[in-house]
């Protein structure tokens, strides 16, 4: 049986939002998620590393991938995964809302911080 027994529901009205815009949702203790809702068009945000593996999954608009010298289109319907440790940066192409699920969770011990260079401005 598990050490944490304890059932958790986090609503997004209500859920905490990150320094990028980002929704908080459930979090355990290895995975969390978050949810990208109706991110604006804009230029291609800051390339980043980060200490953790995202996979997400597409449920309105368009956004570009860039990823260690790849570029994919994400649209509705559309999953990807994006390594820990792996370069990337987004390109938000249509208004823009995604869920992701990231392992270990990005909001301990300053995983999801803004890039040093970034303002927090697209």
């Amino acid at each position: 049986m598990a050490d944490d027994s304890s059932v958790h529901k986090v609503s997004a009205a209500h859920s905490p939002h990150g320094e990028m815009g980002q929704r908080y949702l459930a979090s355990g203790v290895s995975i969390s998620m978050r949810l990208w809702e109706n991110e604006e068009p804009g230029d291609t945000k800051p390339e980043v590393t980060r200490d953790y593996e995202t996979v997400g999954y597409v449920i309105a608009g368009r956004a570009e991938l860039h990823l260690e010298g790849q570029k994919l289109l994400l649209a509705p319907g559309d999953s990807w995964t994006v390594p820990r440790g792996a370069r990337h940066s987004y390109r938000i192409l249509e208004a823009f809302t995604a869920v992701e699920a990231t392992h270990p969770p990005a909001q301990a011990h300053g995983r999801d911080a803004l890039p040093e260079d970034a303002s927090g401005e697209d």
